[in-house]
């Protein structure tokens, strides 16, 4: 899908490369912003800036005499005014002040939502201390960048070197979050998305009957005379999966014949369905879910361990506004990769394939699929055999 392959080209400090079994998390992990690895180095270059200014005299009006200082606008008694509370000063190191407004916004960008009075688990006695902390390290800092402007440190090579990385990264993922607002489809493309693509999201509510062939060990058996059962043919083993169906046919619950079958210990009943979309099920058992019709039986699975048999409850599709969220990502997916694809053809990236080696062709999807994990409804059978 196009935004799994944004995820090459993501983040060079911090974007983590997911496979296709994370898609969900697949955007939200592209607008990660910083990486923590760059944490200290940005609060240094913002507070940097910050300090030069607040060391560097007014700055006077371009029209007037050099030398000449501008005298303050009197201020009458009627406009005198309280400051807004975004404007007081909470906190200063030497010359440098701070503002309630410019303290939130540079600390959140450090640890979001710190100080929050509606954060889980907050009190009033808690966000009070947090705020301290918080104050004091962000004085600390600010106190230790001042020096490092008073010793010359910011042109030292290393520094330099780190406050421009940093400058990139902050310019990159600005840059990049304005392309992902520019991707974002319209309700319009969703629902033309959701038309042309329908069948993609059907899903099937079936349940599975397991005969064991091979039982293992006997519930009934005490532990020091276990002995290992004989193995059910493939037609014993057909004509207890026809039993427990006539069972469900007949009127019997189905959960209470589930639950008779699993004490016999001969095999594995759903007592309620289970729902499973395209894609989640391994192509055969898919192919046979989707054919059937609503209560038929089908056998798709003959191993010497086991017999598979499938029941076809409810066949229903997902609505738009179930999937609207998944088409979202994707079409924003495609659209950004399409700008990326066009910002690299203008910027005229060159790579030495010799030192970088050469790029990584993706996976076509059919190829991507057949390597992906066992289905869950493997899984949950595997599991079953080794209860």
């Amino acid at each position: 899908m196009a935004h799994e392959a944004i995820l090459n080209v993501s983040r060079v400090f911090g974007f983590e490369h997911t496979g296709k079994q994370r898609k969900s998390r697949a955007l939200e992990d592209l607008t990660t912003l910083i990486s923590t690895s760059l944490t200290h180095c940005l609060i240094l270059c913002g507070l940097l800036v910050a300090v030069g200014q607040a060391q560097q005299p007014s700055s006077a009006n371009p029209s007037s005499s050099p030398g000449k200082s501008i005298p303050a606008p009197a201020i009458s008694p009627q406009n005198k005014s309280v400051p807004a509370a975004s404007d007081r000063v909470v906190l200063k190191v030497g010359d440098a002040q701070v503002t309630e407004e410019e303290f939130e916004s540079r600390i959140d960008g450090i640890e979001p939502n710190a100080g929050d009075p509606h954060k889980e688990g907050a009190t009033d006695g808690s966000t009070e201390k947090d705020r301290r902390r918080l104050g004091d390290d962000y004085a600390s800092v600010l106190m230790l960048s001042q020096q490092a402007l008073a010793d010359g440190i910011e042109s030292s090579p290393e520094v330099s070197r780190k406050l421009a990385i940093a400058r990139m990264q902050v310019l990159s993922d600005a840059e990049f979050d304005r392309l992902m607002r520019q991707a974002e489809p319209s309700s319009e493309e969703i629902g033309q998305y959701y038309s042309a693509h329908a069948s993609d999201y059907d899903q099937v509510q079936m349940r599975r009957l397991f005969i064991w062939k091979v039982r293992g060990k006997s519930p009934d058996q005490s532990a020091d005379k276990l002995k290992d059962e004989p193995a059910l043919s493939s037609q014993a083993a057909r004509e207890r999966a026809d039993q427990i169906r006539r069972e469900c046919a007949s009127g019997t619950s189905e959960k209470t014949v589930a639950a008779n079958l699993l004490k016999s210990g001969d095999g594995l009943l759903d007592p309620d369905p289970l729902i499973f979309a395209r894609g989640q099920l391994s192509p055969a058992i898919e192919k046979a879910a989707f054919a059937l019709k609503d209560g038929e039986w089908s056998e798709v699975e003959d191993t010497p361990a086991r017999l598979l048999l499938i029941q076809l409850v409810k066949r229903d599709r997902k609505t738009l506004s179930q999937v609207s969220p998944h088409i979202e990502k994707e079409l924003q997916g495609q659209k950004m990769q399409a700008l990326l694809d066009d910002l690299k053809r203008k910027s005229g990236i060159w790579m030495d394939e010799q030192y970088f080696g050469t790029a990584v062709t993706p996976l076509p999807d059919a190829q991507r699929r057949t390597s992906d994990p066992q289905s869950e409804l493997q899984k949950s059978a595997t599991k079953a055999e080794s209860n």
